[in-house]
């Protein structure tokens, strides 16, 4: 999860809400899910832009 949230902050954004689901982490057989939770609209945009850009400079990209 920390790596995830530094990654995030290298790039400017913080997503206050990002943690583990406890709730997916329960029963016999847990299943952790990433909970990304809320964010504004502008971390929300410059999160899409940068996911944009990188898979524009990625080779074979299919668009």
């Amino acid at each position: 999860m920390e790596t995830l949230r530094q990654g995030l902050k290298g790039m400017g954004l913080t997503l206050p809400s990002l943690r583990i689901d406890p709730v997916s982490c329960a029963g016999n057989e847990p299943a952790p899910l990433v909970d990304l939770g809320r964010c504004n609209i502008d971390t929300a945009l410059r999160l899409s832009a940068f996911l944009e850009k990188k898979c524009d400079g990625e080779a074979g990209h299919d668009g």
